[in-house]
């Protein structure tokens, strides 16, 4: 099968015919992807600073339907249709919080990522997400709507209830990428009542205009200035959806600009959701730039105590966030794919990397047909 691999050459992805997966468990489940994405965390790797042991498949995003199962899976059939959550289940039975795994990016325990024809998903019956789709009812539009599950609008939900979101709540958004522009749309959907959109790329800004949010280009002004002169007191809440490789606005990393931002723009007793990735890989042989990006950040404590703020960080688990969302996109409440720019077939996956890192595209959807 055709899989996008990375070999551990910062900007540089490749194609290569690997091995169809097949059962080793009975609970896995082998899944036909009909659909999967770039996601901007897939950058950290192409920019190589994240990242484990080379090679590996990239992505850890999908859609798709059954086509194989375990003799143990109760719960899935071949031919459901599913979404592959980003993450995967650690026991049948989880009876204490564990880091999360992830796919696609070459860390020890992790399968092989889903920017694939297929792929192996362990502990069938806990991992997948199943959808309401057929072969007969898909289409491009709807798996694009359903694949935000897998990841992104999820986590775009969650930054909200991070930072302690309430409807009527101000809301900045700093990052207007894929998961920024879901968390802004997020906040609209749940009754904030102005979302501010952060970015230095106009054609991201006009996407974040598009559904309601306020543009805030960071190349203008300062974005705390732009924001306080329209929300004299600063909003309620704040969700960093940039991570560690957050640019100034001469356009260099500065990996502690955006907190240092959300704590000025943010209103006394409000909260702060930090959602970007912010994992430091710097002894790592994926990651042969991993050095470039510091583990510790300066933080403005002072101010921070001072205005009794809330933080949250971390990575987020879509299985918690899936029956609310399923629900949004299937009674057409939200269209979450409205975030792509692009749709290509995995030939043109590499090409499109390059475009995405130069900022050129929003969301890259990749079709297998």
């Amino acid at each position: 099968m055709k899989a996008v691999v990375y070999e551990g050459v910062p900007f540089q992805m490749t194609i290569q015919d690997i091995p169809k997966p097949v059962i080793l468990d009975p609970n896995d489940a082998i899944v036909r992807i009909t659909t999967s994405a770039i996601c901007g965390s897939d950058l950290h790797v192409y920019r190589g600073v994240m990242g484990g042991t080379p090679p590996w498949t990239m992505g850890h995003e999908a859609v798709g339907y059954i086509s194989d199962v375990g003799s143990a899976v109760s719960s899935l059939a071949v031919g459901d249709y599913v979404v592959i959550s980003d993450s995967q289940s650690h026991e049948e039975l989880d009876l204490k919080p564990e880091p999360q795994t992830y796919f696609g990016f070459g860390l020890p325990d992790v399968l092989d990522g889903l920017q694939a024809e297929y792929a192996r998903v362990r502990l069938a019956d806990q991992s997948l997400i199943p959808i309401p789709l057929t072969h007969e009812t898909t289409n491009t539009t709807i798996e694009q709507d359903y694949l935000t599950l897998s990841d992104i609008f999820a986590t775009g939900w969650a930054s909200l209830d991070f930072a302690g979101f309430q409807p009527g709540d101000s809301v900045a958004v700093f990052g207007s990428g894929p998961v920024g522009l879901l968390a802004a749309y997020s906040a609209l959907l749940r009754g904030a009542s102005r979302v501010y959109a952060v970015d230095h790329i106009q054609s991201r800004l006009d996407r974040a205009a598009s559904i309601g949010a306020i543009p805030i280009n960071f190349r203008d002004e300062d974005p705390v200035a732009q924001i306080l002169a329209l929300e004299p007191n600063g909003v309620m809440r704040s969700v960093e959806c940039v991570g560690m490789e957050a640019l100034n606005s001469h356009l260099k990393k500065e990996s502690d600009i955006t907190i240092k931002q959300m704590v000025a723009v943010t209103h006394y007793g409000g909260g702060i959701g930090y959602i970007g990735v912010f994992k430091a890989h710097v002894n790592s042989p994926g990651a042969p730039l991993g050095s470039s990006i510091a583990p510790d950040i300066t933080f403005p404590m002072s101010d921070f105590w001072e205005k009794s703020l809330s933080l949250r960080a971390g990575g987020v688990d879509p299985r918690e966030y899936a029956p609310i969302l399923l629900d949004l996109i299937e009674s057409g409440k939200a269209q979450p794919s409205f975030i792509g720019s692009a749709v290509v077939e995995i030939d043109d996956v590499p090409s499109y990397y390059e475009s995405f890192n130069r900022g050129e595209e929003v969301k890259v959807f990749i079709h297998f047909p």
